[in-house]
Formats: C-alpha cells, structure tokens, sequence
C-alpha cells in the first residue's frame, strides 16, 4: 500500500492553482518516489517556480499528473526538472503520463534540451563562396532597384508635373551647394599635389609647361568627376541612408504605405533627380578648381605664369577630354542615390542598424564608382577615345 509523506494516500490530493510537487513513497527508506504534479502546470500556475529538490535518497522516480492541466510552458519547467533528476543520479519513470502528455514531454525535451551545433568553419573556399552569394545577393538588390527606379521614373518624366519639384530644389541645396565648399577646396588640393609631382620630376629635363598637360588631362577626364563622386557619396549618400533607415524604425515610411502614398516616388525619385542635376555641375566646378590649383603651383614653385598656363590649356585638352569626364557623373550619380536609398530603405530593427547600413552605404558607393570608374576607361580605350 503506497502512502504519501504529508498526507495519505487515500486522500485526493487539493487542487490549486499554483504548481507543486507532491512526493509519495511506500515508506521512508524506499529509494523510490512518487513524484504528484499538483496545481496548474500552466503560465497562470507556474508564477511562482516549485521546489524542484529531490527528496534524499530517491533513486527512481515515477510521475503521476492525474487530472492537472499541462501545456508547454509546464512540459518545458518539468523537463528541466526531470534533466536535474537524471543529472543526480535517478531515473524517471514516465508510463503512467498520458499518451498525449508523454508526446509533449519528448517534444519540449528534443527542442530545449537538443544541444547547439558549434559553427564549423568552412575554409578558405566556403568563405569566398559566402562573400560570393552576399555580393550577388546585394547586385541583384541593386538591379531589382534599378529596375524600379525606370519603372516609376519613366512616366513620371513624361508627366514632370506631378514630380516633387519641391523636394527636388530642397535636395539640390542639400546635396549641392552645401558641398560646393569641400569639393572645391579638395579638388583646389589635389590639383596643387598633382602639379607638385609632375613638376619634380619635368623640371629635372626642363619641361616645366608640360605640367599643364598633366594636370589638365587628369583632373578633366578622370580625377575630378572621380574625386566628386566619391566625396558625394561620402556625404550624400550617407545622409539618404540615415534618413530613410530612421523613416524606417519610426514607421513613417509604413504610414506612407498605408496612406496609399509610394515611398519611392516620395522619397526616393526627388534624390535621384536632384543628384542627376548636381553631380555633372559640381565635377565641373571640381574641374576648374582642380586646373587653379596646378595653375598655383606651377606659377610659384616652376616659372610658368598663370596667364600662359590658361592658354596652353585649350591646345592641350579640348571639348572632348571635358565630355568624356562628366558623361560618367549621371552614372555615379544614378548609383550613389540608389544604394543610399536602397540600404536605408532595408533598414530594420533598432537604431544601430542605421548605423550599419550607413557604413554599408558608404563602402559599396565607393565600391562602385570606381568599378565604374575603370569601367569606362576600359571602354574608352576600346573605343580609342
């Protein structure tokens, strides 16, 4: 005749809502126990955690539930208690569990109780296939983007009245004339180092003029719209990602969205137009600021006065030099706008994904441009431009 510790076993044991354990034993040196799950073994019942200590002595324990409630939160408490009984040194009997109760046991214990596969390492070649699918998966992003973008923006030009011509001179300020400043004063820069090494190096054969020619095919063909595009992107570009990653975890963008408004006709069109208009001008403006700085140069530190240094311009570089360097800025400025765009767009979770996804932004723009960059010299070449 089995007979509990605290009350007899002929005694129903009280329901309450709070979980416990009720140990029952035939006598008290049996090293078997009767474990009784009493209460609710439910996320109501389970507010207050039961004393899950074994009693001393017990080598085999056998659980009975009988008429108490038992859902997953209750099956996953029990299945950590049942682990401490084992790792103890007894064993557990679960038979007299309903069938449905012993399926959900053995489903709580394969899912909590399943030990985490330790990341294995896949080599050098699982490492460059990872960065592969990534970049893939990041080019596909930016097509399906792109795509987008001829898709709404087509029509729209077609219809420029219903283009956010507001917004449009609000982002040629922004992204224009408040970088006029850096741009020139780095590409004024730029064109002193250039003019400072060509010269070391002609004056030893007495070929001072010839820095103009230096100067001039670089900064016009290659280094100003170069030198702009990555200063915008640096700047610009940055700034898209961010604000578009706060409209994101703000939700403004959903409420545009359930407005029945396009985020990108809204918010992305007007920087993609308004950069397709200010990045050809400021590589101009880089341009002639590039030219003053080998023009300073040359005049203080090589004997070539300015006046002859603006002349021999013309015979050195014409019309077409100038064109094939700013026929790439509507490119870098397509590209820049749309991966700003794009990665603020994709933004989710807290705020230091803004951050992530700005630094993202910031790298592939880059990235790009100068890919794009050596894109169109290999053309050019091809093409004997």
């Amino acid at each position: 005749m089995v007979a509990p510790i605290v009350t007899p076993m002929t005694t129903p044991v009280p329901a309450t809502d709070a979980a416990s354990f009720a140990w029952l034993t035939p006598s008290d040196a049996a090293p078997e126990r009767v474990c009784q799950l009493q209460g609710s073994w439910t996320a109501r019942g389970l507010a207050q955690r039961p004393d899950s200590g074994l009693p001393a002595g017990t080598r085999h324990v056998i659980l009975e539930v009988g008429t108490t409630t038992l859902d997953t939160g209750g099956a996953l408490l029990l299945t950590r208690c049942m682990a401490q009984w084992q790792a103890s040194g007894a064993t557990v009997d679960v038979s007299r569990l309903s069938p449905g109760q012993q399926q959900l046991l053995d489903l709580v214990r394969a899912r909590a109780l399943a030990p985490v596969a330790a990341g294995r390492r896949l080599g050098l070649l699982g490492d460059i296939g990872r960065a592969s699918l990534m970049a893939f998966d990041e080019l596909r992003a930016l097509l399906a983007f792109v795509g987008e973008l001829v898709w709404r923006g087509v029509p729209l030009l077609l219809r420029p009245w219903r283009i956010r011509w507001r917004e449009v001179v609000h982002e040629i300020d922004a992204a224009g004339l408040r970088a006029i400043g850096i741009i020139g004063l780095l590409s004024f820069l730029i064109g002193m180092v250039m003019a400072y090494q060509a010269g070391a190096t002609l004056a030893t054969y007495g070929a001072n003029i010839l820095i103009v020619n230096l100067v001039s095919i670089i900064t016009l063909r290659e280094l100003g719209p170069l030198l702009t595009a990555i200063l915008v992107a640096g700047r610009t570009g940055s700034s898209y990602t961010a604000q578009l990653g706060t409209m994101q975890i703000t939700e403004e963008v959903d409420a545009l969205r359930a407005l029945g408004l396009s985020p990108f006709d809204m918010l992305v069109l007007p920087k993609v137009i308004a950069l397709l208009i200010t990045l050809p001008l400021l590589a101009l403006f880089a341009d002639v600021m590039g030219l003053l700085g080998g023009g300073v140069v040359a005049a203080v530190g090589y004997g070539v006065p300015l006046s002859e240094y603006a002349a021999r311009i013309p015979q050195v570089v014409g019309l077409k030099t100038l064109v094939l360097g700013l026929v790439k800025a509507p490119v870098f400025a397509v590209i820049i706008a749309l991966v700003g765009c794009m990665q603020g767009l994709r933004v989710s979770g807290s705020a230091a994904a803004v951050g992530r996804a700005t630094t993202v932004s910031v790298v592939q723009a880059i990235f790009l441009v100068i890919v794009i960059d050596a894109s169109f010299s290999v053309l050019y070449n091809l093409l004997r431009l």
